[in-house]
């Protein structure tokens, strides 16, 4: 890592790589490679602050400080010793490593979170005569490293919490989605903020929240902090500015209709409570309905949503019902709309009978998942005798 650019590398839900690379662009950051789960830039600092503050589907911002061949645990703690922690980060900073491999010939990776943690302590030791604390739960500085079979990367995040951490959520229901990969979605759905988008099974608001703040144009990170404000390079004035320029560019509402709902109480609630805490309460018409119930609120528009799956529906008579009357609601209610389902179940296209025009491959977690697209016509999508795979 030196003064004035960065090696960095931005990791994201595995299926967004795309997408995010097109963001970062757009934010005038050009990616230099692209891996799944992620992807690598370079720039100035000012390119770390914006990422961070401006990219919606990006999870963390790591910045690269050195990179070593190595076949033993030992080499790892040569090659995280011979940095020079002190010159980034205070001893009063605590401090957390985590480490991932992928074909690492080394037993533990535990052991080497430990090692790595060792050889920073040392070389605090060395250079101030202070060491740093562990804190696992809330550290002022995280420290990761990935190991494939021959080579060991260091990164201090500069992000602090993950990135989909926005600030607006306090209460939970079941089965949240996370807000990077929401508004993935939405990219995804070719949603731009200028139609009329619905999500009528809300949940806890993720969709319709993360829908709005783009609409408005506001930087996902304007209400949050990050770990970058306690690196030894922090510079106040160049992130003030970054921020006000951010905070410019926002519209005071949303200039279309954004639309949500949901049967559960609770989670109703909980997206009231989490579009105030956004400041998007009145950029969405949310109301507490059954879907069947729903009627799209404008000719035309996008439907993206989450419906329930697996574990979520509980017995499978009640699965296959609800699909079979999903697949009736968007026939007969939908027309001169868009329907995205994202949902981890791939037979969702035969039991809705509909067969998607899109099917894209997506992770929630470590679930593999689709976003299907329909676009409803007069007289809907029937599906074929025969149908591809998911």
């Amino acid at each position: 890592m030196d003064s004035t650019n960065y090696r960095c590398f931005a990791p994201c839900p595995r299926g967004l790589e795309a997408v995010l690379s097109r963001e970062l662009e757009d934010l005038g950051i050009a990616a230099t490679s692209r891996t799944e789960g992620g992807l690598s830039f370079t720039g100035p600092l000012e390119t770390v602050y914006r990422a961070n503050l401006e990219s919606r589907l990006a999870s963390r911002v790591l910045v690269e400080v050195g990179r070593a061949p190595y076949r033993s645990e030992q080499d790892v703690y040569k090659a995280a010793y011979d940095l020079p922690w002190p010159d980034w980060f205070a001893a009063s900073r605590t401090i957390k490593v985590k480490v991932s491999a992928r074909r690492c010939p080394l037993k533990s990776l535990d052991f080497l979170a430990l090692r790595i943690k060792d050889a920073v302590c040392d070389r605090f030791v060395k250079t101030t005569g202070m060491r740093p604390s562990v804190d696992t739960r809330r550290p002022d500085i995280r420290i990761d490293a990935f190991l494939d079979q021959t080579t060991a990367t260091l990164y201090l995040d500069t992000s602090g919490e993950p990135l989909f951490k926005r600030g607006y959520r306090r209460a939970s229901v079941e089965a949240p989605l996370r807000e990077n990969l929401a508004a993935g979605l939405l990219r995804l759905a070719g949603w731009s903020g200028t139609e009329p988008l619905l999500d009528p099974l809300c949940g806890s608001g993720t969709i319709a929240i993360e829908a709005a703040l783009l609409a408005r144009r506001t930087a996902p990170g304007l209400g949050r902090s990050f770990a970058f404000e306690k690196l030894n390079d922090f510079r106040s004035d160049l992130w003030k500015r970054i921020r006000e320029e951010s905070s410019a560019k926002q519209l005071p509402r949303s200039p279309t209709l954004i639309a949500a709902s949901d049967r559960d109480a609770k989670a109703i609630e909980a997206a009231r409570e989490h579009m105030s805490q956004a400041g998007v309460q009145e950029d969405i018409v949310l109301s507490h309905r059954d879907l069947f119930d729903v009627e799209p609120p404008a000719p035309h528009g996008i439907i993206l949503t989450n419906p329930p799956y697996g574990v979520r529906m509980g017995h499978q008579q009640d699965f296959n019902e609800f699909y079979s009357r999903l697949g009736r609601w968007m026939k007969h209610r939908c027309a001169g709309w868009t329907v995205c389902l994202f949902t981890g179940d791939l037979r969702l296209p035969k039991l809705i009978g509909l067969a998607p025009a899109r099917r894209i491959p997506l992770f929630n977690g470590g679930l593999e998942c689709r976003l299907y697209i329909f676009p409803m016509v007069e007289g809907g999508m029937r599906r074929r005798k025969t149908s591809a795979p998911a």
